[in-house]
């Protein structure tokens, strides 16, 4: 009998900020941060911390497993709140780990961290793919790569932090198909991480599709996402960047599933466009307009994914 391959799970792992901040040198290629100097690095990084500990309850109350770790004070690592980037852990058994565009960032790796899931979950593998670094060759995780892991496509926009030879890689490693494509802001820069562009449910895609200007490659994604059943539901420019493109869906143990999101996204949302997505599944938000400001990802950076095999 096949083994069920699920595209959601209960199971996240949440890294809590020790020194959350802006980043300089993430600031070069992700237009979506912000330098604001009314705050201090110490308001700063209390206002985040806030916000994780209330989107951690947010969660919880409705059933979703926090698997939460506490960031180390050093070295200092200002996006630490995001682990999505270094990290995924798939339902064979297997943890990847990935290699990060900007130096700062690569502190963020931690075996402590997989080894402290190993209690409670099975690891068979790790798998790093740490060492394309020094040949300055990136995949940021889920930030780079969007899973449809029941139909095995993983899409993906080309970025200073997307290789599309290590997606190929990745793809050979792992067995999916690679959807790849090329995808800019309203400026015509390149989107630094295809998940602020897209995201991806059980029976739904939300994407811009303007960002995508070839014809070819737009098409691309209909075809595939019409024939792995799922229904696209478009958002705008302004929407990707008020966060609504970086939104990650999540079940709980009763099977009631969440599209996650931040207020600031859910706001920028339109009735018809809440009304579609309600159609698949829940909403559920929570505001960390600090965490977005200062370090340009949101809600489904945040979060993890755990599919690893539960011990008995």
């Amino acid at each position: 009998m096949s083994k069920v391959i699920y595209q959601t799970t209960s199971h996240i792992l949440m890294i809590r900020p020790a020194n959350f901040g802006f980043n300089e040198e993430t600031a070069e290629s992700n237009s979506f941060q912000s330098k604001d100097t009314s705050l201090s690095t110490s308001e700063i990084k209390q206002k985040a911390i806030s916000e994780f500990d209330n989107f951690v309850s947010v969660l919880r109350s409705k059933g979703i497993h926090v698997h939460v770790i506490e960031d180390t004070g050093t070295p200092v690592k200002p996006d630490a709140v995001f682990p999505n980037n270094w990290v995924t852990f798939h339902q064979d058994g297997t943890v990847i780990t990935y290699p990060m565009f900007a130096e700062a960032r690569r502190a963020e790796r931690r075996e402590d961290v997989i080894e402290s899931l190993m209690e409670q979950f099975e690891v068979k593998e790790v798998k790093h793919l740490d060492a394309f670094e020094s040949q300055n060759q990136f995949l940021e995780g889920t930030g780079s790569m969007i899973l449809d892991r029941v139909n095995k496509y993983v899409y993906a926009c080309v970025s200073p932090r997307t290789d599309a030879v290590l997606l190929e890689a990745f793809c050979e490693m792992t067995g999916y198909e690679a959807v790849l494509f090329q995808s800019v802001d309203a400026q015509g820069q390149d989107i630094y991480h295809t998940n602020v562009m897209m995201a991806l449910g059980e029976t739904f895609m939300v994407i811009c599709l303007d960002t995508i200007k070839d014809e070819a490659q737009r098409n691309r994604i209909k075809a595939v996402s019409s024939a792995s059943n799922k229904e696209i539901i478009e958002l705008t420019f302004d929407q990707i960047l008020a966060f609504a493109g970086n939104m990650l869906q999540l079940r709980n143990d009763d099977g009631e599933t969440f599209l996650v999101m931040s207020q600031q996204a859910y706001e920028s949302l339109r009735p018809d466009q809440i009304q579609a997505i309600k159609e698949h599944t829940n909403i559920l938000y929570s505001p960390i307009n600090t965490i977005e400001k200062f370090g340009g990802g949101s809600a489904r950076c945040m979060m993890a994914e755990i599919f690893l095999p539960l011990k008995d």
